[in-house]
């Protein structure tokens, strides 16, 4: 008994330290000087789907406190007001960890059209904050670019995460005997 709940636990460790690892090596490739000084479409934000992605399938691997930190020390690697995006994005991950046992048995399709709408009120949020407070904000075209190049970046995401991380979606059956279920 002991051996399976050291197993278990193992693999939930595991989980979380591949997770940082590829939020981190997401961040690593967006900070290279790879555009060579062009101004181009803004890109997906891989890491807001990787997390998603990941929080579907795998919620108890990736803790609350552990998004805040990966996305907090997102935003000073990529100068952007200190703590905003990141509590916009433990907010909207809560929300989405919150409602995970109702999504779990619905297709595809619809945990997409889900997360899209959650990654619009998000980045609709942080647009509201940030008019708030006054900052400077980017134009409304390359924020629904970035919102479109994500949204169409999601199922690219789930795919990849999925035949190379094994990251698939736990069904019903397998919930309830992890312990997962609500």
């Amino acid at each position: 008994m002991r051996q399976m709940i050291e197993g278990a636990r193992g693999r939930m460790l595991a989980g979380t330290g591949l997770f940082c690892i590829c939020i981190l090596g997401l961040l690593f490739m967006r900070l290279l000087p790879l555009n060579g000084g062009l101004v181009s479409w803004p890109g997906p934000d891989l890491g807001l789907c990787l997390t998603f992605a990941w929080l579907l399938r795998r919620p108890a691997q990736v803790p609350a406190l552990l998004i805040a930190a990966l996305f907090l020390l997102e935003d000073v690697m990529l100068y952007r007001p200190i703590g905003l995006w990141a509590l916009i994005v433990l907010l909207g991950s809560e929300s989405a960890r919150l409602r995970e046992h109702r999504w779990r048995e619905h297709p595809f399709m619809v945990e997409w059209l889900r997360v899209s709408i959650l990654i619009g009120l998000m980045m609709l949020g942080y647009r509201i904050a940030q008019v708030l407070v006054l900052l400077p904000v980017p134009a409304l075209g390359q924020v629904m670019l970035q919102y479109i190049a994500t949204v169409a970046a999601y199922p690219l995401v789930v795919v990849v995460a999925r035949w190379t991380l094994g990251l698939r979606r736990v069904s019903p059956a397998d919930a309830d005997k992890l312990g997962w279920s609500r």
